[in-house]
């Protein structure tokens, strides 16, 4: 005999949610006018631009319910961290390096067109083998991903049923999406993670999901 549907499906297992709002820090001194550079593991600060679009963030979660504010140990993540916890006193706090941006070795602090005039070997190498490849000094996606989703996994456990909040970084925050959509890492360049661009994931007892990817933050969908 055929098992009821309504039998088969456990509301309660959909509606504990663990709510994630994963943020990239702000635009930092040097990229401003989208000068794009491999930042990596440098402890470079935010513009007054990039503050504005951090502060633009917070005030879009202050009427949430967060529990836990986290980010890396970089200024530029911690910055973002501070200006949403502002909302929350009493809130956890952490810092993890783990949840740095990818190191990416001799390449740090330079941009593409520089990383191919003074490296154009290692870049050769780079960009026909991005998931594997080791920028030399660096690390590469697979061992960045690892770092960096076991961190969030430990975050997941300790807010069950809560909602917490994380800033991180380009790369690293696409990493994580990765993860969480169950992609191959090839597809890590297929979306934006725009400064001070705020995504949502969402955990249940038995999955994962994306709700919100790369929100300039506005009116939530629940």
């Amino acid at each position: 005999m055929t098992k009821r549907i309504d039998t088969l499906w456990d509301p309660t297992k959909f509606y504990a949610i663990t709510r994630l709002f994963l943020v990239r820090h702000g635009e930092t001194v040097n990229t401003q006018g989208d000068a794009f550079r491999y930042n990596g593991h440098l402890d470079v600060d935010v513009s007054e631009r990039g503050m504005r679009q951090l502060e633009r963030v917070a005030g879009c979660l202050k009427e949430r319910s967060i529990r836990g504010v986290y980010s890396s140990d970089l200024i530029r993540a911690r910055k973002g961290a501070d200006a949403i916890a502002r909302y929350f006193p009493g809130c956890r706090r952490e810092t993890f390096r783990d949840l740095r941006e990818v190191k990416q070795g001799i390449w740090e602090g330079l941009t593409l067109k520089e990383v191919w005039e003074q490296y154009p070997e290692e870049a050769k190498k780079k960009f026909a083998d991005y998931v594997y490849y080791r920028i030399p000094g660096g690390e590469n996606l697979i061992e960045a991903q690892e770092r960096a989703v076991t961190v969030i996994q430990a975050l997941v456990e300790r807010h069950a049923e809560e909602e917490f909040a994380v800033v991180a970084h380009g790369g690293i925050n696409s990493l994580i999406i990765c993860w969480v959509l169950g992609l191959d890492l090839h597809n890590v360049f297929n979306f934006r993670q725009d400064f001070g661009a705020l995504n949502i994931i969402e955990f249940f007892e038995d999955g994962k999901s994306l709700r919100v990817l790369n929100s300039p933050c506005g009116t939530f969908p629940f």
